[in-house]
């Protein structure tokens, strides 16, 4: 219950946010929700005067606050279960039937009207909530949205439920209201708002007025449910079996906390009731769901509906996890620092980027990690879940962002210029890395889930993610060259968490397999250097990468050879790498000098050698016609 408490008192520190709309980067709105309120998509909007008479009407398609009862939070297309104010049109239209609707059973609107009845005669109602009850009351809706040219009637004066091509002699074009709905005209979601000539008045869905009316008059209906001890906070309160769904968006059906099923085995075999596994109260219920709801919104992470959620008790904002060291340190480093850094000199620069999240520390702060996936459409799972000391989880991050790191350049800056950055790649890109860039979400979201204790708990990576990364790294030929290049600073990032090793070449390494890829590299300069500048195809060293990997001693006897007319053509030019391959190869020993297949640390080699010979070809050293670089 450790996470539900915390997102409880996530909500109680931030009750100046609830109702505040806030916009996503794709513009759209969310709010910290009031309790007993929820979110629908409205597809018509009704004015209505304060005397309680039709005004206007819209077509819109607008994710819309409205209030909410446990009922019909769980209402079934079999149970008639209204909400208090904003409903479908079969719910609200007390003319619905008259004009050809078509009901199951029994009338809905007569339930609705009563409940909008008891709220509009409660001490707690205001003035909108009279209005709106007034006008429903003359039952004449669907006669003014079809006065408004909102709804259509067929030639027998029958709503039209879907269009047909038929109609386009009476009404010409498709109207508006048949482009937002998917399903039948009854099944239009309904929002009300209160019109003055007079005054500017707040929209009923925004108005903290009608969310305090509406919790208070729900609360005292509440007083009749049976009181018990909350399993979150301990208290005895007025419990609820009936959670929040739409939980990662508006149609999300699946809920957290379920016991409805009296049949399976949900809680049964072990308990009789529902009630024997836990009991909730219904305001923790609702201010823990609403809490979450809002979190993903605002900083959540959804692939393939698997929700990856970071957050902190007291303050909201926290670096993410799955970042990479760009997000946290955006700006490129000085080559003079790149090539000298330390593990130790980078973790102080990451700390210093993290300065601001360790302000104000105190012997509270805490950090939620959270995982949500669903396995059926109706419940959704949480598969992991971390509450740790803020400080740990910063330190830890410092940890990851200063050891799993090597040279990237596949960032863009604002001026969508590539950018060179020494980190941590995200955990996205270390699954498109290992799996290709047609890895599906499943497949993304899984390694997001196994790299995350790596992060958090500094765990191992995983030998199976860094064998996959190696294997792409080393096979450049089934990959374009931008891929390639990403791929290998990544794997190299991987590997250097078990080696590290820096950027920076080492001359002083004498093992075998880093030995190997500094020839590889080498090689592959000398051949590149020669090539004509406009020359893009790959070099030999590169198309023999993947066997080189493999057979080493015996592949690099056809790659020396293969650069020997390069060699020929670079003369002197070339003389500088002739010697250096010389040098590297008698460094390695002669009862090592096979095939044995190379590890990750030959990529480390191969990559520090090749950009030191690149950084010394730029600084003018070496005479050569070079382009392009890496």
């Amino acid at each position: 219950m450790s996470w539900l408490l915390n997102l409880y008192e996530t909500y109680e520190a931030n009750l100046d946010r609830v109702g505040v709309m806030e916009k996503k980067h794709n513009e759209q709105e969310y709010t910290l929700l009031p309790i007993s309120h929820t979110t629908q998509t409205a597809h018509i909007e009704v004015n209505i005067t304060e005397d309680g008479q039709f005004h206007s009407a819209t077509v819109i398609k607008e994710v819309t606050v409205i209030p909410c009862t446990e009922d019909a939070a769980n209402r079934t297309s079999t149970k008639i279960a209204p909400y208090p104010l904003h409903d479908k049109l079969s719910y609200v239209a007390g003319d619905f039937v008259t004009y050809g609707g078509k009901i199951k059973k029994e009338e809905p609107f007569s339930y609705y009207i009563q409940q909008l009845k008891d709220w509009a005669e409660s001490p707690y109602a205001t003035k909108k909530v009279k209005s709106i009850y007034n006008y429903l009351s003359q039952k004449r809706l669907i006669k003014d949205l079809v006065d408004a040219n909102v709804l259509y009637l067929d030639p027998n004066g029958h709503l039209i439920d879907k269009w047909d091509k038929k109609y386009e002699s009476l009404y010409g074009s498709k109207p508006p209201i048949f482009s937002v709905i998917s399903a039948g005209v009854e099944s239009a979601f309904v929002r009300f708002n209160v019109y003055s000539p007079h005054t500017i008045l707040t929209k009923v869905w925004n108005d903290s007025e009608m969310y305090d009316s509406f919790i208070s008059y729900y609360k005292d209906l509440l007083k009749n449910n049976d009181e018990d001890f909350c399993y979150v906070t301990g208290k005895k309160l007025p419990v609820t079996d009936k959670h929040a769904n739409k939980i990662r968006n508006a149609g999300d059906k699946a809920k957290l906390i379920s016991a409805n099923d009296t049949s399976g085995f949900t809680f049964r075999g072990r308990f009789d009731k529902s009630n024997e596994v836990a009991t909730i109260s219904y305001d923790v219920s609702q201010k823990a769901h609403n809490a979450l709801k809002w979190l993903i919104n605002r900083q959540g992470k959804i692939i393939d509906q698997r929700v990856f959620l970071v957050w902190g008790n007291d303050e909201i904002n926290l670096p993410d996890p799955t970042e990479d060291t760009f997000a946290i340190h955006p700006m490129p480093l000085e080559k003079k620092e790149r090539k000298s850094f330390t593990n130790q000199e980078f973790a102080n620069e990451v700390a210093k980027a993290l300065e601001g999240y360790k302000a104000n520390l105190t012997t509270k702060s805490e950090v939620n990690i959270l995982i949500l996936d669903s396995a059926t459409p109706g419940r959704l799972a949480v598969l992991y879940y971390r509450n740790m000391d803020r400080k740990l989880y910063l330190d830890r991050l410092i940890k990851w962002h200063s050891t799993c790191v090597w040279l990237h350049r596949y960032r863009k800056d604002e001026q969508k210029k590539t950018v060179q950055f020494y980190g941590a790649p995200a955990t996205k890109d270390i699954a498109f890395a290992a799996y290709g860039p047609t890895a599906n979400d499943k497949v993304v979201k899984g390694l997001m889930e196994r790299i995350f204790p790596c992060i958090v708990d500094d765990k191992k990576i995983p030998l199976d993610i860094i064998r996959s990364a190696f294997y792409r790294a080393s096979n450049p030929v089934a990959m374009e060259n931008w891929e390639w290049e990403k791929t290998l600073s990544i794997a190299c990032a991987l590997i250097n968490k078990q080696e590290g090793l820096n950027v920076a070449l080492d001359t002083e390494n004498n093992d075998r397999d880093y030995l190997f890829g500094r020839l590889l590299a080498i090689a592959d300069v000398l051949e590149r250097r020669a090539l004509d500048s406009d020359e893009t195809r790959a070099t030999n060293a590169i198309r023999y990468m993947n066997a080189f990997s493999k057979h080493p001693a015996r592949t690099w006897k056809i790659i020396q050879e293969s650069i020997q007319p390069y060699q020929m053509r670079l003369g002197t030019r070339g003389l500088y790498l002739s010697k250096l391959i010389d040098e590297v190869a008698s460094r390695i020993k002669f009862e090592d000098f096979n095939n044995k297949p190379l590890s990750g640390k030959y990529l480390l080699g191969f990559y520090s050698q090749r950009h030191a010979l690149y950084q010394k070809s730029e600084k003018n050293t070496e005479p050569t016609n070079e382009v392009g670089g890496m």
